[in-house]
């Protein structure tokens, strides 16, 4: 869900390209980068950035792409165009990679069964200092993840898609016409009920400009067991993002003043 990781990378930027500077020891950040961009590239042409070079044994390695044009969707009025171009390039990926070939791809990191396995240190960090509505909010969560079933990876009946691995809009881009997709570094073998979550849960969503949820959701025809998976998986990642954010630190805050209150009432009303 690229939870604050604000320095895996460096951009620079040219007419024509976008070339990616990864820190040392970017735990495959690098190498999840090229494997989207060419499996796109193969499967998805003109959806993602074609690929260019990649430089992947380097101490800092370097991945280069073509550069897309596009305005970022985070912090726009998404009306009914963009709304469905995004839901359109959504589902293109999610089918564009054949299952014989996704099977072979490693599982996306931040998926949630790893988010669960966090929340017990999580808990013990946080709790003790949150109080009021966001201590309330935790401990909701915290029983509903509980008996979600979530802590065990996807099962047979949700099928398995590549994923992008990053809810932020600020990976899609609007060109006037259709929706393109960048940053691959979080991506993998995923689902889309997770994938989907990741988006309509991921604070950007929300707290500037928020995205109209049932419109967007509404547009994808999931199985029950994926209908499911989604409302468990929303929970989650607003519990997450909760978690985030009543750790800002309060010299030096990343979010308005307010912010984690808000997402505590945002997922008291995930859990009905």
């Amino acid at each position: 869900m690229s939870s604050g990781r604000w320095d895996t990378h460096g951009i620079e930027m040219t007419a024509d390209r976008v070339i990616k500077r990864f820190a040392s020891g970017d735990d495959g950040r690098a190498d999840r980068e090229w494997r989207g961009l060419t499996l796109l590239s193969a499967h998805a042409p003109g959806l993602a950035p074609e690929p260019w070079e990649a430089d992947l044994a380097a101490e800092k390695p370097v991945v280069a792409m073509f550069r897309l044009a596009g305005v970022p969707l985070r912090g726009t009025v998404l009306g009914t165009r963009e709304l469905g171009a995004l839901a359109e390039a959504l589902a293109a990926l999610f089918a564009a990679v054949p299952p014989d070939v996704i099977r072979k791809v490693p599982l996306r990191p931040g998926r949630p069964s790893e988010l669960v396995g966090h929340l017990g240190r999580w808990e013990a960090e946080m709790r003790p200092r949150a109080g009021g509505l966001v201590r309330r909010a935790m401990e909701a969560g915290l029983g509903s993840v509980a008996h979600s079933g979530l802590e065990a990876d996807a099962s047979q009946e949700v099928p398995e898609v590549f994923g992008p691995g990053d809810g932020n809009l600020a990976n899609y881009l609007w060109d006037g016409t259709r929706v393109q997709v960048v940053d691959f570094e979080d991506s993998g073998r995923s689902d889309r009920a997770f994938e989907l979550a990741e988006i309509t849960e991921h604070v950007g969503s929300w707290v500037e400009t928020p995205l109209d949820a049932p419109a967007f959701l509404g547009q994808f025809d999931l199985s029950p067991a994926e209908a499911a998976r989604l409302q468990e998986c929303r929970r989650l990642l607003a519990l997450v993002w909760l978690f985030l954010l009543a750790g800002d630190d309060p010299a030096h805050p990343r979010n308005f003043p307010g912010t984690a209150e808000k997402q505590a009432g945002r997922l008291l009303e995930l859990l009905g």
